[in-house]
């Protein structure tokens, strides 16, 4: 694999003495995807994934499959907002592509700076987008979801203190000084940026941070990312296990920063644990079938049309280099 030349009308670029570098991450990262897709597959095993689906219903897989479209389509939000702060004009299919694969491969392989990345780079370097602004782009995209992160658990332990208290095991007192440091810092963060032009310096690399109008839009859309990808799981939990959505929420927020905090790519093993000991008062065999139709769902069935787009992208790139 290698990046494509520049579209047509795009001013020609001087190839750098490092232009070899692209190509080479792009080969390693997609040979890297497969490995790690065999090893997963490998891991699941066949009769626990009948009885999962055995135990799903078509209307729940349904919803599932619904809310995954939609988490997917709000995370090209992301970068949409970081390409309008950094001034880039991307048509929005690209922009889709890029973002439904940096973030389908990044989810699998973790390491989301370099895999996401290097993905971008590879859709977005033949529309002009240097290195540096793809570097900024993901780092944008990133503090999308982290403010989108701490609204949604903000909110979730105020509003469902007792609920979240009980199924952590401790005291609503703790929920709630925990709810108030994450308001405290955000509301930090927002009065920050909204005092003036903010950019963040490391190593000669200035990174402009958005103001605070685009910042209350990151919020927004990466608390409405986080609430689909948690009704994923929500809607293939088993009926009649008594847990509000909000409750959810706050557990599967805190489930997902301990796998982040574990830095296994996904989470995997990780989130799946945290999630089976808060919900261990429903029945265990019914959460674990719930939780893998979820890891297939939300992260190996994207993952594996993400690797075939980013095929077929190289393919309709070689072919029009050829008529060119």
């Amino acid at each position: 694999m290698s990046f494509g030349p520049l579209e047509p009308g795009m001013p020609p670029r001087r190839r750098s003495r490092w232009w070899w570098l692209g190509p080479l991450a792009s080969i390693v990262i997609f040979g890297a995807s497969l490995v790690v897709l065999w090893y997963i597959v490998q891991e699941i095993e066949p009769g626990e994934l009948a009885n999962a689906f055995a135990n799903a219903s078509l209307r729940q897989l349904g919803l599932a499959c619904g809310f995954t479209a939609l988490s997917y389509v709000l995370l090209t939000g992301y970068d949409a907002l970081a390409l309008k702060r950094l001034g880039l004009s991307i048509p929005y299919r690209t922009t889709a592509l890029a973002s439904f694969t940096s973030y389908s491969v990044s989810f699998t392989l973790g390491f989301p700076i370099v895999t996401g990345g290097t993905v971008r780079y590879w859709i977005y370097s033949p529309k002009g987008v240097r290195a540096s602004e793809v570097a900024s782009l993901t780092v944008i995209a990133g503090l999308t979801f982290w403010l989108g992160l701490g609204a949604i658990l903000c909110v979730s332990l105020f509003y469902a203190t007792p609920s979240v208290a009980t199924l952590a095991r401790t005291s609503p007192l703790v929920v709630q000084a925990v709810g108030a440091a994450v308001a405290i810092g955000t509301i930090g963060y927002l009065i920050w940026i909204a005092s003036g032009e903010r950019t963040i310096r490391v190593r000669g690399w200035n990174l402009p941070l958005p103001g605070l109008a685009i910042t209350l839009g990151q919020m927004f859309l990466g608390a409405a990312e986080v609430c689909a990808a948690a009704a994923v799981l929500f809607v293939l939990l088993p009926g009649g296990h008594g847990i509000d959505y909000p409750t959810f929420l706050a557990v599967y927020v805190f489930a997902c920063l301990v796998g982040i905090a574990s830095h296994a790519p996904g989470g995997l093993g990780v989130f799946e644990a945290t999630m089976l000991v808060a919900l261990s008062r429903l029945p265990f065999e019914h959460v674990l079938g719930a939780l893998l139709i979820f890891r297939i769902i939300y992260y190996i069935l994207p993952f594996i049309l993400a690797l075939v787009l980013l095929a077929l992208n190289e393919m309709v790139r070689r072919i029009r280099r050829h008529e060119r």
